[in-house]
């Protein structure tokens, strides 16, 4: 294992693996590390409720929307897999309590901002906070439960709040926005982020890897700059894919990823070790994040807008909808762990009963009967909410114990990485060929890439 986690010289010994401080479990430290992906995804999906509202109140322009949408997955995707390296090396609770801090503040800027740049630079902070916030968090499960059935169960209720915290989301900016504002749920928000540090800094205890790295300054600068560059041209595409400014992006994405490999594989302590990549877990867990990303995150943020469309239904019609699906999702997260399966074939299962659901999502866009639309949603629920117990497992499963954080933060950039284009690549099907038709083919490319990896997860052992 030790020669899988750096290939030079400088090589961390078995001792130094196993000198990992020891794993403390204090009363609470599950309720509190699963509370941030609740908060943090309850926080990502607040816009999509009250979008007209935010955007005619901030005076948004064209592109306003698509950024007041999209910025927090910018900040997310860039700092997710630096905010895991941090973690592991100077302390998960620090930067958890770091992370839930500048949550607090942001959420404040966002509740008073006067205009989109306002209001878009706050959520890049919440991004890049919550990016250090659920890196940190999940190594702190990871460090806390190292194995077995305990591991099994807390990973499971992990990935479960993430489906909750979907559901949530829209919810409470909807219920806000009739009776207050749509600044009311960011008011809440910088509470909830405000009490979670507090009981972060007096729950948890400390961890991190006693083999800690030296910065990797370049890495860190390439790695975030990419992924950021990337990230931009996908919401900026969102407004046409011709653009200057979209090439440009997507040219210098390009540019930094390959930098970023090449640099990394002459470091002897790089920030995310290349050789990870040749464990048949880890590129499963990674590959399944962006697939979950691209298909599951990207095709469920634009169908409310499709079923507004094709059935008529109102903002608060489409949000009690998908209480369905974001249900379902929760309670089998749950179950998955009682689920007498491997982690990566309940990864298959999830993976291929979220494909059968989208096959029966097929004729949304057209004349699609709301119980049917419910079924595939419900199918679709219980496969989301296998895949996120299992994806979580694996993530940390898959890296060397000292290294949990790096494992979050690698499985997670994949995620918000995969949501970014799945969301712009619906968006452009619906948008070039309506929502009948263009409907049907991005259903149609959802259940091909659930079902291709749905299959790559059969093969591999956990």
């Amino acid at each position: 294992m030790a020669s899988m986690l750096v290939h030079s010289p400088n090589r961390v010994s078995v001792r130094a693996m196993s000198s990992i401080t020891e794993p403390t479990v204090r009363p609470g430290t599950l309720a509190v590390t699963t509370a941030v992906p609740l908060l943090v995804l309850t926080n990502f999906t607040l816009p999509m409720a009250t979008l007209p509202q935010t955007a005619a109140s901030l005076g948004a322009g064209p592109t306003g929307p698509v950024w007041i949408l999209g910025s927090i997955a910018l900040g997310l995707a860039s700092l997710l897999l630096v905010a895991g390296g941090l973690a592991d090396d100077y302390g998960r609770r620090r930067v958890l309590v770091a992370g839930t801090s500048a949550m607090a503040a942001a959420e404040v800027v966002g509740a008073l901002s006067p205009n989109v740049p306002v209001f878009v630079l706050a959520r890049l902070v919440q991004g890049a906070a919550g990016a250090a916030m659920l890196a940190a968090s999940l190594g702190i499960v990871g460090h806390a439960y190292p194995s077995g059935s305990e591991r099994v169960r807390a990973t499971a209720r992990y990935g479960a709040m993430i489906g909750l915290g979907t559901a949530v989301g829209p919810l409470l900016s909807g219920a806000l926005a009739a009776v207050a504002s749509w600044r009311a749920a960011y008011w809440l928000m910088a509470a909830g982020a405000l009490a979670l540090a507090v009981a972060s800094a007096r729950t948890l205890e400390e961890s991190r890897s006693q083999a800690p790295r030296r910065f990797d300054v370049p890495g860190v600068v390439l790695l975030s700059l990419g992924v950021a560059a990337l990230v931009a041209g996908v919401t900026e595409g969102r407004a046409g894919w011709g653009r200057p400014v979209v090439v440009v992006a997507f040219a210098l994405a390009v540019v930094l990823v390959v930098a970023f490999v090449a640099v990394e594989r002459r470091r002897a302590e790089p920030l995310l070790d290349l050789e990870l990549f040749r464990r048949p877990v880890f590129l499963v867990a990674t590959g399944g994040a962006l697939v979950v990303g691209a298909a599951v995150v990207g095709l469920l943020s634009y169908l409310p807008s499709v079923l507004q469309v094709a059935h008529g239904l109102t903002p608060l019609d489409t949000a009690l909808l998908f209480c369905v699906w974001s249900g379902l999702s929760f309670v089998a997260s749950l179950a998955g762990g009682l689920v007498p399966l491997r982690a990566a074939a309940r990864l298959a299962l999830g993976l291929g009963l979220s494909a059968l659901g989208f096959a029966g999502l097929l004729g949304v866009g057209y004349s699609l009967s709301l119980p049917l639309v419910v079924a595939g949603l419900a199918v679709s629920g219980v496969g989301s909410g296998l895949i996120n117990s299992s994806i979580t497992h694996l993530a940390i499963e898959s890296v060397p114990a000292h290294r949990v954080s790096m494992g979050s933060g690698a499985n997670n950039t994949a995620r918000y990485v995969g949501s970014s284009l799945g969301a712009a690549g619906v968006a452009a099907v619906v948008g070039s060929l309506g929502p009948g038709q263009g409907a049907l083919v991005a259903v149609a490319g959802c259940v091909v890439l659930t079902g291709v990896m749905a299959l790559a997860a059969l093969l591999v052992r956990s």
